[in-house]
């Protein structure tokens, strides 16, 4: 996606802070949403920026300094922001989510370019940095699905198409990464996005609506973001045929992937191909940890 440029990116990016914010101004922090154990208050509190939390920034030191380090385990990085910010108020949590807003904003019109492909050490590994700034995108779309639970309208489709590439792109990064070939396709009435990798490299495409072309997952946009996060177990899906997997061989290609990267997002979707055909499973990660 970085050959897409800054100021697409941007505008995915920003546009699902912005729709993200709107829908957190307009909720009672205090309900419980579908995440067992978390109110709206924790999922807004993860996803701000606070003085002891500030992801972005250690993301741009990490790329400046040739991602050095092994990642960190994400549920540990939840469980302490959301402890020790348990008791903020709404305006303290409505402002850390501004600030990290903000943050990204600043990164994308101010910090050098040569940067976007810099590695950062994220959750799942050494990415671009780009497109961990991209999987803003994928995480504020499955969060924002989480805040329908508390009472907030969906995220607006555009919001679920721009989680929905950045969920490719991370998939796309990871194949490579490992060297890994092969190719996907996330197929929605919409459109879609779809990835093809190999040892050199992978490119995004932007796919139109009704166009399956090889190894495919096809669903609604927001039961493919349920389904790759974990929120829903997929396999229902397939048995009414809400969701249907296309050449499950050549999904089963990108299996490798997995071994260096657990968090891989779309695991679950992962799984229900492997037992398709009677495989293992396992692969129940996702990009910005189990939250």
């Amino acid at each position: 996606m970085a050959g897409r440029g800054r100021d697409e990116i941007a505008g995915m990016v920003l546009g699902a802070w912005d729709a993200f914010l709107e829908r957190a101004e307009s909720v009672d922090l205090d309900r419980s949403s579908r995440l067992p154990g978390w109110r709206a208050h924790e999922i807004c509190v993860h996803l701000g920026c606070w003085d002891d939390h500030a992801a972005l920034h250690d993301l741009i030191v990490s790329a400046r300094a040739g991602a050095p380090g092994t990642p960190p385990d994400p549920d540990a990085v939840n469980a302490r922001v959301t402890t020790a910010h348990r008791d903020a108020s709404r305006d303290e949590v409505l402002h850390a989510l501004r600030r990290n807003r903000a943050a990204t904003a600043r990164y994308l019109s101010e910090e050098p370019e040569e940067l976007d492909t810099a590695p950062a050490v994220s959750v799942v590994g050494r990415l671009p940095l780009l497109s961990v700034v991209l999987g803003q995108a994928y995480e504020l779309a499955v969060h924002g699905l989480d805040l329908v639970s508390c009472g907030a309208e969906p995220p607006p489709p555009a919001v679920l198409q721009s989680g929905l590439a950045a969920l490719t792109d991370v998939t796309g990064a990871l194949a490579a990464a490992t060297g890994t070939r092969g190719r996907v396709t996330l197929v929605t009435p919409d459109g879609g996005w779809g990835f093809v990798a190999d040892g050199d490299g992978w490119q995004v495409r932007r796919t139109p609506a009704g166009v399956v072309d090889g190894p495919a997952v096809e669903a609604a946009a927001d039961l493919l973001l349920d389904a790759a996060s974990g929120r829903v177990n997929p396999v229902p899906a397939v048995a009414r045929r809400a969701l249907k997997v296309h050449d499950v061989g050549g999904l089963l290609q990108l299996a490798p992937i997995v071994q260096q990267a657990p968090g891989i997002p779309g695991g679950p979707i992962l799984q229900l191909a492997a037992r398709t055909v009677g495989g293992a499973g396992g692969l129940l990660g996702r990009l910005f940890g189990r939250r």
